[in-house]
């Protein structure tokens, strides 16, 4: 991709003190078939969900300010089932329809029809992108996106690309669904971990099924003396994953699509959603091999015991590649569930939120029983669910932005406020890795306890578009909270949910509109109506099995 090169040179002399999106005039395009497939990444086979017939799906990459036009063609069969995806991260300004969450912005992408998403590549770095139609990202419906931006924060010599991390399970993601929405159910436990797809698999632990020993891992190369960038993603379903190298340091400069003030350390803490962008410097002897490492969390997890943790193997230039390397594991503190201290991740660009917001809401969030008798996750008191044939953005572009009769659609309206404070209060002994689409948000705090009004470094705080809410503390009885605020710039209407795939299955979700005058004033392409006139002459005569929240 030489153009991006290129590309990327300009950009540099663009960058004021806080970035703002350039435009180039540039399109990328990408045409995507999702259908069901098999495929067996450590060894296991199972059915999936496939785009283009790969796993993990094609890596999406442009410059900073280009355009993408991406098309979606819903090929699933044997059964047939909508779908619809998220671009993960970005801030749709402009094209708050293309989000992908059916029945907030769009209705799903009915079997045998096709959606195109246009919209800019309005921030730089790493992330990914994934269906947020049920979990079907779960079962291998995800992949890396890439925009390459000017990197003024950190030097480094060589990009190696997006390490891909996730947890993994042999049972197809709509089992795992059923099982997660009975009466007593629960988030399962995964059978494995992948770095970019990869990872083998003791078949002894799979006697009932296929299995092939040695499946394979996947393999890095390091030059020595030189500085490596790697694009850390945690596209898993629940696992929050400690990632190291063994022998090496590394340094942060981003986290999510926000650059950050470099700062080493040994160990990167990711929750579901979450992406850090690390420099390694390659200072052992030519010939060295070390491993890589993913360990999905003992304490802050669902795992197995003998399949939580990942390996991949970096080569130097002179190393044996036959070889398989002895380096010892990064000793690390398992203790907790959060992010790094907020007092380490500054935002390279300053972008101060408001001391005193328009307005502030509480959310409790708790998990209890509906009904129904099926014990569900609450914000507030109100679990979600969707409805696909009425997406809220629709709804509110036609003037309809106050759903009494349908509490279970959990929309906060925020209305003409220009800037919105949210404290969540957890309940439970669980961590959230809470996400907000639409918006880079300020964290003002984090931590266990009750929140005593106290930011940290008030002048410039930590943004990104996922956090770890801590769980509760069972002994103490204190809630773990966190305090996130935003500006309400994007008119639109948001999700905010936790991005555990079975805590969102169970309705840890709620959507924030904004703007309301502004979202009346869009003019809606014809794509979007289109999409909701194919799904309703699918589900018109294909009753849809929602046995989850949907999303």
């Amino acid at each position: 991709m030489g153009s991006v090169v290129n590309a990327v040179v300009k950009l540099v002399s663009l960058v004021p003190a806080l970035p703002q999106t350039a435009t180039n005039g540039v399109t990328r395009n990408y045409d995507f078939t999702i259908a069901r497939g098999n495929i067996a990444p450590d060894g296991v086979n199972k059915s999936v969900l496939l785009i283009n017939n790969a796993f993990p799906g094609p890596t999406l990459e442009a410059n900073w300010g280009d355009m993408f036009s991406i098309t979606v063609h819903n090929a699933i069969a044997g059964p047939e089932e909508g779908t619809s995806l998220h671009w993960h991260g970005l801030l749709q300004h402009n094209t708050p329809w293309y989000d992908g969450v059916p029945s907030v912005q769009q209705c799903p992408i009915a079997p045998g029809e096709s959606m195109t998403y246009t919209f800019q590549a309005d921030l730089y770095g790493t992330s990914w992108y994934h269906s947020h139609y049920s979990a079907q990202y779960a079962g291998g419906l995800f992949g890396p996106m890439v925009i390459h931006g000017p990197s003024t924060n950190a030097d480094y010599d060589i990009d190696v690309g997006p390490v891909f991390l996730s947890d993994w399970y042999h049972t197809d993601y709509f089992t795992l669904v059923e099982e997660v929405m009975v009466p007593g159910g629960g988030a399962p436990l995964s059978d494995n971990n992948l770095i970019n797809g990869k990872m083998n698999y003791n078949c002894s632990l799979a006697p009932d099924q296929t299995c092939t020993p040695n499946a394979g891992i996947s393999k890095f190369q390091f030059q020595s003396g030189k500085k490596h960038r790697l694009r850390l993603i945690n596209g898993g379903a629940e696992g929050i994953q400690r990632f190291t190298i063994d022998d090496h340091t590394m340094t942060v400069m981003a986290n999510d699509f926000v650059p950050v003030q470099p700062y080493q350390t040994d160990v990167i803490t990711l929750g579901i959603g979450q992406r850090t962008d690390v420099i390694v410097e390659a200072n052992l002897p030519s010939d060295s091999a070390v491993w890589m490492r993913a360990d999905i969390s003992g304490n802050c997890s669902r795992i197995t015991a003998l399949s939580h943790q990942a390996v991949a193997a970096i080569y130097y230039e002179d190393a044996d590649t036959s070889s398989t390397p002895t380096t010892a594991a990064t000793v690390y503190d398992d203790s907790h569930c959060r992010n790094d201290n907020l007092t380490q991740t500054t935002p390279f660009y300053e972008f101060p939120s408001t001391p005193s917001p328009a307005t502030t809401q509480e959310i409790d969030i708790t998990f209890d029983f509906n009904e129904t008798n099926f014990k569900v996750w609450m914000m507030n008191n109100q679990s979600f669910r969707a409805n696909y044939d009425h997406p809220l953005l629709i709804l509110a572009n036609q003037g309809n932005t106050s759903y009494p009769d349908d509490p279970q659609w959990n929309v906060y309206n925020f209305g003409t406020n220009d800037s919105v404070r949210i404290i969540f209060y957890n309940h439970f002994p669980a961590a959230h890795p809470m996400h907000l689409h639409g918006h880079n948000f300020n964290i003002l705090a984090e931590g266990v306890g009750t929140w005593d009004g106290t930011i940290e470094h008030i002048e410039n705080t930590q943004r990104r578009d996922v956090q770890l809410l801590q769980p509760s503390n069972p002994t103490t009885g204190e809630l773990g909270y966190l305090v996130a605020q935003y500006y309400t710039d994007n008119p639109g209407v948001w999700p905010f949910h936790c991005h555990i795939a079975w805590h969102v299955s169970a309705g840890l979700y709620i959507n924030v509109m904004e703007q309301t005058d502004a979202i009346k004033d869009y003019d809606l392409p014809m794509s979007v109506s289109e999409t909701c006139r194919g799904w309703a002459a699918y589900s018109g005569h294909d009753v849809v099995d929602e046995i989850d929240s949907g999303l």
